[in-house]
């Protein structure tokens, strides 16, 4: 059971479901994050310098002196407060998903603090992207599990970071595990994924990855 009371409240106020389920990352699987971050950095007199697989560490200010950690978390928070004038659903995103989207359940979960909770669902609302939305600020793992909730039907799970992935596969040792990044420069400095977890280099690709793995 998820540890985050309100993800627990959000997901217990979706309607039960049978079908095979399919929980996407919001960001940078969804809706492209980086470029549009990036773009609105500039806008503000920050610049991000793709150096490492990180924010902290590569974004400077007009200064050219790097960020500190607590002013990129306050940087993302303002993001994410003025979001819809910036993101973007991510390429190929619609077409892909489309032909799943009756024989699946289909759950967008994010990691973001619930405060912007509205704010992202009139987003993607606006997008026509209108599956469930849940926010979590803890683990989603056991997030995941819960939506799950025991089923006699197979789970896959598409994310851009290895870590969320890796927390469900903790939770649900037989989730099929996609990963999906939007940002390819970002990509090309990740890490090696973890041996099981799916490496999507697009849209196409993840949705027929998610499509063997719940066998539709």
């Amino acid at each position: 059971m998820s540890d985050d009371p309100q993800t627990r409240r959000q997901i217990e106020a979706i309607a039960n479901d049978h079908r095979p389920l399919l929980v996407l990352d919001v960001d940078e699987v969804v809706l492209e994050f980086l470029g549009p971050f990036m773009r609105w950095l500039q806008s503000e007199g920050y610049t991000f310098r793709p150096l490492t697989f990180a924010l902290n560490g590569n974004i400077f200010d007009a200064k050219g002196e790097v960020a500190s950690k607590t002013e990129v978390e306050a940087l993302v928070t303002r993001f994410f407060d003025i979001q819809h004038e910036w993101q973007v659903l991510a390429d190929g995103f619609p077409e892909a998903l489309e032909p799943l989207a009756d024989s699946a359940q289909i759950v967008l979960l994010t990691a973001m603090p619930h405060q912007h909770f509205e704010a992202r669902e009139a987003l993607l609302t606006s997008l026509s992207v209108l599956y469930p939305l849940v926010t979590t600020e803890k683990a989603k793992g056991p997030a995941v599990a819960l939506l799950h909730g025991g089923r006699d039907a197979p789970v896959a799970f598409i994310d851009d970071m290895a870590y969320n992935l890796i927390s469900v596969a903790k939770s649900l040792p037989d989730a099929t595990l996609i990963h999906l990044m939007a940002h390819r420069q970002m990509r090309e400095l990740m890490p090696p994924l973890p041996q099981g977890i799916v490496a999507a280099s697009d849209w196409s690709s993840a949705a027929e990855a998610a499509r063997k793995a719940l066998g539709l």
